[in-house]
């Protein structure tokens, strides 16, 4: 009984730990060129190792975060850093000045990967575009429960961004907001509510690219994702293969409304379409999982008492 006994407290003690250890964060460059990633942590919040790195072409990196850390992610580019760290980025620079972004964020325009872990509960995640958009940007779960649905922006916006919205040099594509600065685009003043802020010409072209991320500020429903429990990759201009069951549920959910004009436009948008599928975006914790702990505890007294 004693070795029974010892098994149930070292598997209840293996899922505690998980919860404490809260989640990693894996990094990944499958661009043809250098990224730069950024990191704020939300006030209250640790900072992890690092809150700027270099990112080679095919390389990775891996970050752990603790329980409740809540934060972003983005990836800068065009960068310049001499031996010391000094320099700056074309598009995502922190200005900080340094190769650390230090406490500073992202500025715009920027595609940003925002998460709140929670303690014990779900994580909510979500790929952004609200301040813009300058790197394709997918984010994927993995071993954790509930819907746990990847998101993000495998479209490459730059190509298709209107003439009003582009960067110089063409490195990034601006929101509305950001360009015009008038509240009806940035949901300020008399258009600060979800009633009276709709969505714009401009965030629907957004939207239409990238189905799954933030086209603008009130874009809760269909772009905010939760898991339990999972590890995170964040991955630029990743190339998603959809799965048979996603393209076959999918193919006539996602629509490109925006008139692609290359076949890589094409290709991007249909890699998304087992993005588009489930838009059910507020899962409970799983049963399975809350099931596994009453009966690891049950089992554990159970023993103790013999």
């Amino acid at each position: 009984m004693g070795a029974q006994f010892s098994y149930c407290i070292t598997l209840l003690l293996l899922i505690i730990a998980k919860g404490v250890t809260g989640a990693t964060f894996t990094f990944t460059n499958k661009c043809d060129f250098t990224v730069w990633p950024g990191i704020l942590a939300s006030a209250g919040s640790p900072k992890l190792d690092s809150t700027g790195f270099e990112l080679a072409k095919g390389s990775t990196r891996s970050f752990q975060a603790p329980t409740g850390w809540s934060g972003r992610f983005w990836g800068r580019t065009g960068c310049n850093f001499d031996g010391s760290g000094h320099g700056s980025c074309s598009t995502g620079d922190c200005g900080s000045g340094q190769l650390e972004c230090n406490g500073a964020g992202a500025a715009p325009p920027a595609t940003l990967a925002e998460f709140t872990l929670g303690s014990g509960s779900q994580d909510f995640y979500d790929v952004s575009l609200v301040d813009g958009y300058n790197l394709p940007m997918i984010v994927e779960g993995s071993g954790g429960s509930g819907t746990c649905a990847s998101t993000g922006c495998a479209t490459d916006l730059n190509r298709r961004c209107p003439a009003e919205l582009k960067v110089d040099g063409g490195g990034a594509c601006k929101s509305a907001c950001d360009a015009f600065g008038s509240p009806e685009y940035c949901c300020n003043g008399d258009y600060g509510s979800p009633s009276t802020c709709k969505p714009s010409m401009y965030s629907q072209l957004f939207k239409s690219a990238c189905p799954k991320s933030y086209s603008y500020a009130y874009d809760d429903a269909s772009s905010t994702f939760t898991c339990t429990g999972a590890d995170y990759t964040i991955t630029f201009c990743a190339s998603l293969l959809p799965s048979v069951k996603s393209a076959t549920d999918s193919s006539s959910q996602t629509t490109d409304g925006s008139g692609s004009d290359s076949g890589s436009d094409l290709l991007a948008s249909s890699l998304l379409a087992d993005l588009a599928a489930g838009d059910s975006t507020r899962t409970e914790p799983s049963m399975a999982l809350r099931s596994m702990l009453v009966l690891v505890i049950s089992l554990a007294l159970s023993f103790s008492q013999l």
